[in-house]
């Protein structure tokens, strides 16, 4: 093998490595902006059909009084609107110990979500508050604004999902938020977490510094 081809799969390497570590999105209020967001770092093992996320609340409080508080996660896998009312099932997932949150799972109906999102079937969720459905929800359980919890989900139903379509098929409610009371935030652009920019970089920077050196 020459030296270029080896450059070469070095970077491609690096590549395969990216795709293989976490994902980092934000999520924003439908209706409320800034005022209801969140980052999601989330990872996906298929050989195992595990999928982990930690959300970290990061609203914006902007009125006295209002909280933001995040009461609820769900998931819609692709394609919206399943048939069923329940979505996909046969999952099963936990949180984390915390002393902030307490979010309880399950992959049954979850209910209508707000915000004008009436085609969304969620396939499961975390939900807090003894109504266990996503619009519903406690705010003294939820997360507030600079609060963090992680999560599991194993379920054979993730077959043939990537990490991308999983991350980006979340939904999070939010409760007490600024001017409209409540609202629900989507998904934004999916980006890798600096260790996996780092190690990008690394391999492309290796490469122009051999290529530098061979037309020396």
């Amino acid at each position: 093998m020459s030296r270029l081809q080896m450059i070469f799969s070095f970077v491609i390497l690096s590549l395969a490595a990216t795709a293989s570590r976490a994902d980092t999105i934000t999520v924003t209020g439908v209706n409320s902006g800034q005022a209801s967001t969140a980052t999601v770092v989330c990872e996906f093992n298929s050989q195992t059909n595990t999928f982990t996320f930690t959300i970290t609340n990061t609203s914006a409080i902007t009125q006295p009084a209002s909280t933001s508080t995040i009461t609820g996660i769900g998931y819609d896998l692709p394609p919206t609107g399943n048939a069923s009312a329940s979505g996909l099932n046969g999952f099963t997932g936990s949180q984390a110990p915390s002393l902030t949150s307490s979010f309880n799972f399950s992959d049954a109906d979850l209910g209508n979500v707000p915000a004008g999102l009436n085609n969304v079937v969620l396939d499961f969720g975390f939900t807090t508050g003894p109504a266990g459905t996503f619009a519903g929800g406690s705010t003294n359980d939820g997360l507030l604004p600079g609060e963090s919890a992680s999560f599991t989900v194993t379920g054979a139903a993730f077959t043939g999902f990537t990490q991308q379509q999983i991350c980006d098929a979340i939904f999070v409610r939010f409760q007490n938020t600024p001017v409209v009371g409540s609202d629900v935030a989507i998904v934004g652009t999916a980006i890798p977490e600096p260790s996996t920019m780092l190690l990008l970089s690394s391999g492309l920077v290796g490469a122009l510094g051999v290529l530098r050196k061979r037309r020396r």
